[in-house]
């Protein structure tokens, strides 16, 4: 299972406490698709569309889309065992993985507005597509595993494949894409160590970590370029980072916090996450971070 797999599962499981200023009310809505014993929301888009999957009393994990009004369409690949949609842009396209029992291998998909799915994988995988991304214009980012090792890939609106990887790596792992085409994510060196990576449109992909990271995982980037994510030190901590256009970087943690963990970046450079307290323990706490 790829790194992005594991971090995705990771998040997945820790419940973000919603943040509200004093004096504010918080509505909060649960749910869950009919028959459901397990619910896992990934995404949600501008709209309030909600995307994930869910365990089923067949023992498998299916799709679901949560439309604004709350009702549900809950779908799966055909011969799919296991389905996985993992992100949902602002048209309400979807995309993610699926398992193939026969194979044992995951390939990917993109649901459109309509309902209809076309699955893909990238000319030459071996297996493990693991899409994490789509923009606006339904362009999507992920992994892929060949002989050689995982690679990133940009599949186009039109369909056809980009691939890529930095040099010299043996797994480059997309965690997110841009309105603007431009990617994030991580990837593995010689030493097996990761750090973060940019890859522009044009192509050129720059490399980068915080001062004094141990590991770096970029988890989203804004329309504008900024990055977020986590790094961690030599004690095994994890801080936060805002990676801004210019190349530098801001780094944070929220006060107290032994594991602060970034997850997503607004437009206007807003970052939210969530992080660990003093205790050791991941509670699961929010936290909202203004420029």
């Amino acid at each position: 299972m790829s790194k992005t797999t594991l971090h995705l599962l990771a998040v997945a499981v820790v419940v973000l406490a919603t943040l509200a200023p004093d004096g504010f009310a918080q509505t909060i809505t649960t749910f869950d698709p009919t028959g459901s014993t397990f619910t896992v929301p990934r995404a949600i888009n501008p709209a309030g569309q909600i995307t994930g999957d869910y365990f089923g009393a067949n023992a498998m994990n299916h799709g679901f889309l949560r439309k604004t009004d709350g009702t549900f369409t809950t779908f799966d690949p055909t011969g799919s065992t296991l389905t996985y949609p993992t992100a949902i842009n602002p048209a309400g396209q979807v995309t993610g993985w699926y398992d193939e029992a026969r194979y044992y291998m995951s390939h990917g998909f993109l649901r459109q507005t309509d309902g209809t799915i076309t699955t893909f994988d990238v000319p030459g995988s071996l297996g493990g597509m693991a899409p994490t991304a789509i923009n606006p214009a339904g362009q999507i980012t992920g992994s892929y595993g060949d002989a050689s090792g995982n690679h990133g890939f940009l599949r186009k609106t039109e369909g056809t494949f980009t691939t890529f990887e930095v040099t010299g790596s043996p797994d480059t792992e997309p965690a997110a894409i841009n309105p603007a085409g431009q990617i994030t994510g991580s990837y593995q060196d010689a030493n097996y160590v990761y750090h973060g990576f940019l890859r522009n449109t044009d192509g050129t992909i720059t490399t980068f970590d915080p001062t004094g990271s141990t590991f770096t995982a970029p988890t989203a980037i804004n329309p504008a370029g900024q990055v977020t994510g986590d790094y961690g030190d030599a004690s095994g901590n994890l801080h936060g980072f805002l990676r801004n256009t210019d190349g530098t970087f801001t780094t944070f943690d929220v006060p107290g916090a032994t594991v602060t963990a970034p997850q997503a970046i607004n437009p206007a450079g807003q970052v939210t996450g969530w992080y660990g307290d003093a205790s050791g323990n991941l509670h699961g706490h929010g936290f909202l971070r203004s420029p």
